[in-house]
């Protein structure tokens, strides 16, 4: 992830850990309905079972764009890794699907996200869970080592996709999963209008066409590789986030409308790896 958005993005999260400590909910979280950010993005992802699972600052917390925990096969005694795993949800569901016998870590760049995910674990008193410090490009976890790697919007931020799916390949074992939540494009948009639109749906720009992220997922060796949409958003749900950036809505909207998707990705680890000729 390059300085300038790495910086950006620990400053966005930072704050967002920071507003739910104090009782409130993140800019993008499930509860800001009243906030012109990213809220059709993030709301009503998890059901009321799973919300009931966690501590409240959890659910404040998510800034994600799907559920990959809901989507994602996750079976008991298998370990986990959440990449970007902010306040922590994600990570605490998958740590009770994967039992005691299982392991669910989270990777976090953002030292406010991690104290408060942390105090969540506390809170929730859930033990098989470890929060890791350090960067999704750089994973702190060995070779073969992980059975399923989930994230949930988060990806899309990273400056360097091509290594963190490559660092997601290293630390899976062979046979294992990649199971993501992110925003994806589907088909072309011009520049400046995705530009302006992806400050909305990501937060900040970088989501990959879905054509690229296959060819991405497929140069890091993965194979079985799918993209589900889960939601489609249309230009109507950023009418005023928009046009407090100056954009004119209208304008837009044909070029825009159903071309960024909220998805569901998955990948697979080779059991075995190709014989080289």
């Amino acid at each position: 992830m390059s300085t300038d958005i790495k910086e950006v993005v620990k400053e966005k999260y930072g704050q967002a850990a920071l507003r739910v400590h104090a009782g409130g909910s993140s800019c993008c979280g499930a509860s800001a309905a009243t906030d012109a950010c990213c809220d059709p993005i993030t709301m009503n992802l998890y059901n009321d079972t799973q919300a009931s699972q966690v501590p409240e600052g959890a659910l404040k917390a998510s800034l994600g764009c799907g559920n990959p925990t809901l989507l994602a096969q996750l079976n008991p005694g298998e370990t986990v890794l959440d990449l970007g795993s902010g306040g922590g949800i994600d990570v605490l569901l998958s740590a009770k699907r994967v039992g005691p016998t299982g392991k669910a870590y989270g990777l976090d760049m953002t030292d406010e996200m991690l104290a408060l995910a942390r105090e969540n674990q506390r809170q929730a008193g859930v033990e098989n869970v470890e929060f890791l410090r350090g960067e999704i490009e750089n994973i702190p976890l060995p070779d073969n080592s992980v059975d399923v790697i989930i994230s949930n919007c988060v990806i899309n931020l990273s400056a360097d996709k091509d290594r963190v799916l490559r660092e997601a390949f290293r630390v899976l074992k062979p046979g294992g999963r990649f199971a993501v939540s992110d925003v994806v494009v589907h088909g072309d948009v011009p520049a400046e209008v995705r530009q302006n639109v992806l400050l909305w749906v990501g937060c900040i720009a970088g989501a990959l066409q879905d054509t690229e992220y296959i060819s991405k997922l497929g140069d890091a060796g993965f194979e079985a590789i799918e993209i589900e949409p889960t939601r489609v958003h249309k230009v109507e749900d950023a009418r005023v986030f928009l046009h407090d950036q100056g954009v004119d809505v209208d304008a837009i909207a044909p070029q825009v409308d159903g071309k960024f998707i909220s998805a569901f990705i998955r990948a697979k680890k080779p059991q075995t790896e190709t014989a080289k000729p």
